[in-house]
């Protein structure tokens, strides 16, 4: 079936073009003479334009996206060095005054190509991900409040997430969030070998495909822990890595902050691009969720699927 979207994508787009060119070209109206009823109707034409336009550049995301995935996996037949066992915890230098963070230029190196930890800094986009290693209880209150605020996410699970939750995993893809891939057993990734990354990868690959008929194409690694082989692996398997410019340490359910440090810290962390990590299992990120989501819409920030990235 893959092998056959692109050429998917290609009728949609064309259909997309002339959907717009049929509306456009319907509506011809003296200059100077324009009545209410067709300025409603230009109005109208407009916004369609406005649509399809978003509709055309979705659809050339995805193409591009596809071309991605289909380049890294013919790719894959150029063995990679099995010898980088090397780990690095990734990590950026927060910068104050809303300004982006940086990180090691050689991190950035290395992520080239390969993935993000920052989206596009000229523009007021961001997007919000969440870790799923273990179900706290949390994660239906979290997507009830993403639902109400019609605000993408990315959720990435591990194995054993997916294999004990079903239903909220199938209510993510069902709701229009991403599902990312966390690994399988958590692991330090360059600990292993890159048969067992890649095993790491494809069983959560087919557990989520099975259960919701999502693809998987961005992969956050355990803990943060990477090198350039673990990159390079899951770039031949398809997927962008994924490491964030916005965190703090709410991982810890018996030392949660609180819904106003959680709400401060985010909002007053806030920045262009911003790729933001939060942890489902907290109780301060659930409780201040919709009051954050409502004060950075209300700063002009656009939350943004993973997809959107530059």
């Amino acid at each position: 079936m893959r092998k056959f979207l692109p050429l998917l994508l290609v009728l949609s787009l064309g259909l997309n073009i002339y959907l717009l060119g049929t509306n456009f070209f319907n509506v011809s109206p003296a200059a100077g003479d324009v009545t209410e009823e067709e300025s409603a109707r230009l109005e109208q034409l407009q916004n369609q334009i406005q649509e399809y336009e978003e509709k055309t550049a979705q659809l050339e995301r995805e193409r591009q996206e596809l071309q991605d995935r289909l380049e890294s996996m013919q790719s894959a037949a150029e063995p990679i060095s099995t010898a980088d066992n090397k780990v690095y915890s990734w990590y950026f230098k927060r910068s104050t005054k809303n300004i982006p963070p940086t990180t090691e230029p050689q991190y950035m190196q290395m992520l080239k190509d390969k993935g993000y930890f920052l989206g596009d800094t000229n523009k007021k986009k961001i997007y919000l991900t969440f870790d799923e290693g273990y179900e706290n209880g949390y994660t239906a209150q979290i997507l009830d409040t993403l639902k109400a605020n019609n605000v993408p996410a990315a959720f990435f699970v591990t194995g054993s997430y997916v294999e004990k939750n079903p239903d909220l995993v199938k209510r993510m893809a069902a709701e229009g969030h991403i599902i990312g891939n966390h690994s399988d057993t958590h692991p330090s990734m360059p600990t292993i070998s890159n048969e067992q990354i890649k095993k790491e990868l494809d069983t959560v690959e087919k557990q989520v495909g099975q259960l919701t008929g999502q693809e998987m194409h961005y992969f956050r690694p355990p803990r943060g822990e990477f090198n350039q082989r673990v990159l390079d692996v899951a770039a031949q398997e398809g997927y962008k890595t994924i490491f964030w410019s916005m965190a703090y340490r709410d991982w810890v359910v018996d030392e949660q902050p609180g819904k106003d440090a959680a709400f401060n810290f985010v909002t007053n962390n806030i920045h262009n691009g911003a790729i933001i990590l939060l942890h489902a299992v907290s109780k301060s990120n659930t409780e201040a969720l919709d009051s954050i989501i409502k004060e950075l819409k209300d700063r002009g920030y656009t939350f943004a699927g993973l997809n959107q990235l530059p």
